[in-house]
């Protein structure tokens, strides 16, 4: 079983950065590709940004160009960090992991799910 666990959401003002990060434990050893979702009132949860263990990386058109997804596979963590926030970022921000070798964008591609963290952004 592999744990994840999320930290750094908060609320910022619109333009402004946040850099989340996500801890996975357990039986790290298995997990290969690591993503973020994100899910908003109302909405479905959606892709944000995939990374493998090779260092591949994978966007969401919304995040293209203002978040960047990074991994450190000492630790076995990865990041988000985002930047030029809009208040249409605001979402509770999931990390997840999987065993699988490709960078899926359903959440039915993530056997592994932490428990969110609140971003929200004001105008």
């Amino acid at each position: 079983q592999v744990q994840v666990v999320e930290s750094g959401g908060g609320l910022v003002q619109a333009g402004g950065s946040l850099r989340l990060t996500c801890a996975a434990s357990g039986r790290r050893f298995s997990v290969n590709v690591m993503g973020w979702f994100r899910q908003a009132p109302g909405k479905e949860r959606e892709f944000v940004a995939g990374i493998s263990l090779s260092g591949r990386t994978y966007y969401a058109d919304s995040a293209k160009g203002r978040f960047t997804i990074s991994r450190d596979n000492a630790r076995n963590a990865v990041y988000l960090q985002m930047n030029s926030l809009k208040p249409e970022d605001t979402a509770i921000y999931y990390c997840a992991a999987t065993t699988r070798n490709y960078i899926g964008t359903l959440t039915p591609d993530y056997d592994y799910w932490g428990q969110g963290t609140q971003v929200t952004v004001s105008s």
